[in-house]
């Protein structure tokens, strides 16, 4: 049986699949697991065509999110500006719960 690795990239082929890859990587407050994250996405749009959005080379980009990357925030909000992304932010769950008035 002949077997080809797994790539999450081959099956993010949607702007929605995209964004809910990177809410659920977002959501992990896991900088490398982030890093990675916009990796896939970036690899599902194209990275050449990624590259030219950010103005940074493919090979830079691939180091950038590669495995030992470490990424400035400014260089992963250009990224995700060429992917067509925003980031938002919502109150964890700890912080919805509502504190009770003391009456007086």
């Amino acid at each position: 049986m002949k077997t080809s690795p797994f790539d999450a990239a081959d099956y993010l082929d949607s702007a929605e699949a995209q964004a809910e890859f990177l809410t659920a990587a977002l959501e992990t407050a896991d900088p490398k697991f982030i890093r990675d994250a916009v990796g896939v996405v970036a690899r599902a749009r194209g990275m050449a065509k990624v590259a030219k959005e950010t103005g940074l080379s493919r090979e830079s980009l691939y180091k950038t999110l590669g495995e030992n990357g470490n990424p400035e925030f400014a260089t992963v909000m250009r990224i995700v500006r060429a992917l067509g992304m925003t980031l938002s932010a919502r109150p964890a769950e700890a912080s919805r719960k509502v504190k009770k008035r003391r009456v007086a």
